[in-house]
């Protein structure tokens, strides 16, 4: 990436074709699949099974992952010694040597390409005679998405995104606020600075592969440190270390002592990450259809408009200044109005088409209200945590005082209360995080779903042992 503008986009795409002369084709395919770059167009009618292909359906039997021979091997000794990966990946590749369009001596197969590749592929195919040759983008046709992933930190938040389905090709790429906002709202709900540091160590053993059977999870480190972070900060404002012990003293507030002002809090943070997700959505409305689709949309200028018309109302009534309520009430009603030519113009108009458009609307006020109210989750789970922990400490100071056996036993509920705690908080807070995320924020955020980069890629066998040549002589790469 070039700039902080391109992290806010999914990676640029280029339709291209992968150009190479008819007898180069094979050793051309082979290095488009090694590299792992192209989503080659596949026919929408493969026709028959080609050779490998049989040879791999007569073996019956479970296939190895897809490997590819640096040079066409032959596959009547591939078959007789059950090299089924090798066959599987000659299998691929007879599908696109097929599906590829041949004008004399040439053939060529189109796809998508990330921009940032292009330079790296072309050199790697010069050297078997191909060629990749950029295209116009067919109209009518998004490309398909890829989120950047480099960097570790990045890498850590895209799965956040992914969850929740493929981000179109045209919107923009939300990885790193909505990171950053997850993590904000699970601290605040897990504020406690003890349970933040076992996150943190959690974190850290995960960054040097240990536990090893969870090593799969080691890229998540980051988003993991992140949200131990998090909750220590929000556990040194609330004074919490392994519940109220007195480790720290109260920086901000106690939650069991300011539920209200944690409530306000927690509602403040609402509208400020839906308002963010609004202005996030009037940008995707633009850029998949232009300022109209962003004007009209509940999701773009007119859904924002509803909000901040609301908010106003609720601002004035809370300072107790009609002026400002009856403004907020012009901007809502504004709000709607657009909203409702949007909708009525969608729906075809009519009588039924305005019966929708009512219900609609009323859905789009219902919502807003409901999704704002959710963000008093934020604080009621934070309560829950400090009673958790507020109670497991009473019980031991009670147990502490009363001889040598019970502050064992004190000790021993101090444990196993904290392991709890944490235990369960953690989950709910990570699971309650993740809905205010989907549901509040992504549901404006996106209004479409994109399709996935799915580029084709087959390694080349460099090390896998013998692999039987044209003549039959076998030969170790």
């Amino acid at each position: 990436m070039n700039s902080w503008a391109d992290s806010l986009i999914p990676d640029r795409m280029r339709r291209v074709a992968v150009v190479a002369p008819a007898d180069a084709l094979r050793e051309t395919l082979v290095r488009v699949a090694d590299a792992g770059c192209v989503e080659l167009d596949r026919p929408e009618d493969p026709g028959r099974s080609g050779p490998a292909a049989r040879h791999l359906q007569s073996l019956g039997t479970a296939s190895e992952p897809a490997v590819l021979s640096p040079w066409e091997p032959d596959l009547d000794d591939l078959a007789r010694q059950g090299r089924t990966g090798l066959l599987a990946g000659e299998a691929e590749l007879e599908t696109y040597r097929e599906a590829a369009v041949r004008r004399g001596s040439a053939a060529a197969l189109a796809g998508w390409c990330p921009t940032v590749e292009l330079p790296g592929l072309a050199a790697r195919l010069a050297d078997a005679g191909g060629a990749v040759v950029p295209l116009r983008a067919p109209p009518g046709i998004d490309p398909p998405t890829r989120l950047s992933d480099t960097g570790t930190v990045r890498r850590s938040l895209v799965p956040l995104v992914r969850t929740y389905g493929t981000v179109p090709y045209a919107d923009v790429d939300p990885t790193v606020p909505a990171g950053i906002a997850y993590v904000v709202m699970f601290g605040m709900m897990f504020g406690d600075a003890g349970h933040g540091l076992l996150l943190l160590l959690a974190a850290l053993l995960l960054r040097s592969g240990r536990p090893r059977r969870l090593v799969f999870l080691q890229p998540l480190w980051p988003f993991l440190a992140g949200a131990g972070a998090a909750s220590v900060l929000a556990g040194s404002a609330y004074g919490e270390f392994f519940g109220p012990t007195g480790v720290l003293p109260v920086l901000w507030l106690n939650p069991l002592e300011a539920p209200m002002r944690l409530l306000a809090c927690a509602m403040g943070l609402g509208a400020v990450l839906l308002a963010l997700a609004y202005g996030t959505g009037i940008v995707n409305r633009w850029r998949e259809g232009g300022p109209g689709r962003a004007l009209y949309a509940a999701s773009g200028v007119a859904g924002a408009t509803v909000f901040l018309g609301f908010a106003g109302v609720a601002a004035g009534v809370v300072l107790h200044v009609p002026l400002v309520v009856v403004t907020g009430s012009v901007i809502a009603l504004t709000g709607l109005g657009l909203a409702g030519t949007g909708l009525l113009t969608a729906s075809g108009g009519g009588a039924s088409g305005a019966l929708q458009t009512g219900v609609q609307l009323f859905d789009v006020v219902i919502r807003i209200g409901s999704n704002t109210v959710s963000f008093a989750r934020l604080a009621a789970f934070g309560l829950t945590h400090a009673a958790l922990g507020g109670i497991v400490w009473q019980g031991t100071t009670a147990l502490a005082g009363a001889g040598p056996a019970a502050l064992l036993a004190g000790l021993l509920l101090f444990v196993l209360g904290n392991t709890l705690a944490f235990a369960l908080e953690a989950l709910v807070a990570g699971v309650q995080a993740l809905r205010l995320e989907f549901y509040e924020l992504f549901s404006r955020v996106f209004d479409a779903e994109g399709r996935p980069f799915r580029p084709w890629h087959v390694p080349t066998l460099t090390c896998h042992g013998k692999v039987p040549a044209p003549h039959g002589t076998e030969v170790t790469p």
